[in-house]
């Protein structure tokens, strides 16, 4: 049966009414005087997009996918929000629950778009990116044979994953490299576990790697500290580098696990400055008078910006290491009715003292730099102009077993317990 054009357009009006309906009546009571200009904007805008796909599917040379056509059309508004806002096509949307599981198949880096940059949040330790050389805060710039000017996360992410023991091309600027890199990578199976390396160093200090926040992370660390509690060390060294965070409830309960009773950990606040949440400590920590350092770096980011922000407002510890990422956003995957989602960023991170984390990140109380690490500070006024044209190789780098931050966090520990011993 042939829809004719008037039928067509009849039904993309009626689609923005009932759009326009839904967005009126779930305005609270109170905000519709605030919001009321905008749903009308809403309507005329959403009218406007009616006609547009009416054409697009009536005039275009070919008949067009409309379902194409409607993810194409979403995909382009989630472009204009933040770089960490996302649209999950049904399959994506359920490949999301395989990371939750702690298992998919990858080369191990968490991305982000950064000044418009598709860009490395952190690289997941003993993954085929990170024994690669990729590191956070590298640009990539292209996958493959797909150059990622104004790719979208959905896509990306897409092009990075695929079947085990295949290959996959990755191209990069890194700051302070006047050369774009090329690393050929193969997929794997990658396994995330939450706590890594768990072991004595120096002879009396405890420390232990968060690599991501998952459930049960809160009770694995609380069990490794108690194993360190009885071999009598003097600290811990909980380090957070190149961690992406995770789940927001474990990062809150695993901190709490540090710090007393009412302590505030982190507070969120949303668009309506009413719906302020605040996340306070609920219990008394087992380990309060054992000093802690903890390690972060620019691959630090979301839950482990949470974490070490809660360590260092409430006074419980030094952080060592350098900036963080300055990922302070909440995101809410909101499921729609053919299984595809919307990721969307909902609320804003605070530290105890009020410090926004978003697009800032947290400065460690003792800066240090990783000395394999030749990153300037970033400038990305000028890079989306040219870092498209040219597209050169170069070998792979080492990466070191060793760090100055660790050695230095064992000093300052070392160097307490002489100054309280001498206070004796």
């Amino acid at each position: 049966m042939k829809i004719s054009l008037k039928n067509i357009k009849l039904f993309f009006c009626f689609l923005a009414l009932f759009v326009f309906l839904v967005f009126v009546f779930n305005t609270k009571a109170e905000e519709k005087n605030k919001f009321s200009d905008n749903n009308s904007k809403l309507f005329n805008y959403v009218h406007l997009f009616a006609d547009a796909m009416t054409l697009i599917n009536s005039e275009y040379i070919e008949v067009m996918d409309v379902k194409k056509l409607v993810y194409g059309a979403i995909n382009g508004m989630i472009n204009t929000l933040d770089g960490y806002s996302q649209f999950m096509e049904p399959e994506n949307f359920k490949e999301i629950t395989e990371e939750t599981k702690g298992e998919f198949a990858g080369v191990g880096i968490s991305i982000g778009i950064k000044n418009r940059i598709l860009t490395v949040i952190s690289c997941m330790e003993d993954t085929p990116a990170f024994n690669s050389g990729i590191k956070p805060g590298d640009k990539i710039v292209k996958i493959d044979t797909k150059l990622t000017q104004n790719i979208s996360l959905d896509d990306a992410v897409k092009l990075l994953r695929g079947e085990n023991g295949t290959e996959v091309k990755i191209k990069i600027v890194r700051n302070g490299e006047k050369e774009l890199l090329e690393f050929n990578i193969i997929r794997s199976i990658i396994k995330i576990k939450s706590i890594k390396n768990p072991h004595i160093v120096d002879e009396n200090i405890g420390y232990v790697k968060i690599t991501e926040f998952q459930k049960n992370t809160s009770r694995d660390l609380e069990a490794i500290l108690k194993g360190f509690i009885k071999k009598d060390v003097i600290g811990f060294i909980i380090d957070l580098r190149d961690n992406p965070g995770g789940l927001l409830e474990s990062a809150v309960e695993t901190v709490d696990k540090l710090l007393d009773k009412g302590k505030l950990i982190v507070y969120t606040e949303s668009r309506d400055a009413k719906e302020k949440i605040d996340f306070v400590s609920k219990e008394n920590t087992k380990f309060s008078n054992i000093p802690i350092i903890v390690l972060v770096n620019k691959g630090s980011a979301s839950g482990a910006e949470i974490f070490a922000g809660a360590i260092k407002d409430n006074k419980r510890g030094i952080l060592v290491g350098e900036n963080t990422f300055g990922k302070g956003s909440v995101q809410t995957v909101i499921p729609l009715e053919d299984k595809s989602a919307l990721r969307l960023t909902t609320a804003e991170y605070f530290t105890p003292l009020g410090y926004s984390l978003r697009n800032k990140g947290i400065k460690p109380d003792i800066y240090v730099r990783d000395i394999d690490n030749k990153d300037k500070e970033d400038d990305c006024k000028n890079i989306e102009e040219d870092i498209f044209e040219t597209m050169k190789n170069k070998d792979k780098e080492q990466i070191k077993k060793y760090d100055i931050q660790t050695t230095t966090a064992i000093n300052i520990l070392k160097s307490l317990l002489i100054f309280n011993d001498f206070k004796k």
